[in-house]
C-alpha cells in the first residue's frame, strides 16, 4: 500500500467522524487557493503553505505513525503563513470581494486547525506517543 493510502486508511480507522468532516471542509477551503493564486500572492502564499504542511505531516507519518505528532507540518508551515495572512488583512476587503471573503475563511480553518496541531503536539511531547490506531 502506498503511504497516501495507509494514512487514510488509519485516519479513518483511528478518527471519529467528525475529523474526517473536517479534514475535508479545510481541503476544499485551501483547494480555492489555486484559482485565487493566478491573481493574489497572499493565495500563493496559502497554496505553497497548504502543500508544505501536508508534506510535513506526510514525513512525519512516514517516521512515526498515526500519532500525535502529525501536527508538526502544519506548525511548522501554516504558522508563518497564517501570520503573513493575518499582516496582509487590511488589504482583504471582506464585505466587497470574493476572495477577502475566502481568504478570511481560509485564515479561520488554518487558525482552528493549528489549534487542534499544537494540542496534539503537547500531548505528544508530554508522552502520548502511543499509536491512535
Amino acid at each position: 500500500m502506498d503511504i497516501m493510502t495507509q494514512f487514510n486508511a488509519d485516519m479513518a480507522a483511528a478518527s471519529p467522524a467528525w475529523v474526517g468532516i473536517w479534514v475535508n471542509v479545510m481541503v476544499l477551503v485551501l483547494a480555492l487557493s489555486i484559482p485565487f493564486s493566478f491573481v493574489r500572492k497572499e493565495a500563493r502564499w496559502i497554496l505553497l503553505g497548504t502543500i508544505l504542511g501536508m508534506a510535513g505531516t506526510i514525513v512525519a507519518y512516514s517516521h512515526f505513525g498515526f500519532t500525535r505528532i502529525l501536527g508538526i507540518g502544519h506548525i511548522l508551515f501554516w504558522t508563518p503563513t497564517l501570520l503573513y495572512m493575518l499582516r496582509q488583512r487590511q488589504n482583504w476587503k471582506v464585505s466587497s470581494t470574493w476572495f477577502g471573503k475566502w481568504i478570511m475563511l481560509a485564515a479561520l480553518v488554518m487558525a482552528i486547525s493549528l489549534a487542534f496541531d499544537v494540542t496534539d503536539l503537547a500531548r505528544w511531547l508530554l508522552g502520548e506517543r502511543a499509536s491512535l490506531v
